[in-house]
């Protein structure tokens, strides 16, 4: 039997899971190590992208030779970033995460990532949707050449 849990105001309001602390923690770690790749590559998190009509809301898009106009602010996005990163939350399902790539990457994102916390792992998937999880080393990425450490992802210290 399946049992449902009530959403949250937050989950309410902004359509996606609340996240948790182990989600805050992997995400900032992220951003740390994928600000090694600026200028060359700008990663931007929580950005609302408008695909096909659909609004989405990864937790980094990572977008190469991004222009900013500081007297011009956007809510929404229309061009798809290179790479989304999906950090699960404790009420996602994996085939929801997956589910999402898949579209993000059919309307052209060229990688997804889903960043599982509890287990320490990162599933890179490719436009094909062939996947390689990284359970320790370095992660790597084919579509923007980023590499990130595992265990600094997901480190406290």
């Amino acid at each position: 039997m399946e049992t449902t849990q009530a959403k949250s105001e937050y989950e309410r309001e902004r359509g996606k899971p609340m996240p948790s602390k182990l989600h805050s923690v992997a995400q900032t770690n992220l951003l740390i190590q994928l600000s090694t790749y600026r200028p060359r590559l700008q990663s931007l998190s929580e950005l609302t992208l408008r695909l096909n009509g659909r609004e989405l809301t990864p937790d980094v898009s990572i977008y190469a030779d991004l222009e900013i106009d500081f007297t011009r602010d956007e809510t929404h996005v229309t061009e798809p970033p290179l790479l989304c990163i999906e950090i699960a939350s404790p009420t996602q399902g994996i085939q929801g995460l997956v589910d999402k790539a898949r579209f993000m990457m059919e309307h052209g994102v060229e990688s997804c990532w889903i960043v599982q916390p509890p287990i320490r792992t990162i599933t890179v998937f490719t436009p094909d949707m062939e996947s390689t999880t990284y359970s320790s080393g370095t992660v790597s990425d084919p579509a923007t050449e980023i590499e990130v450490d595992l265990d600094d992802v997901f480190s406290i210290g």
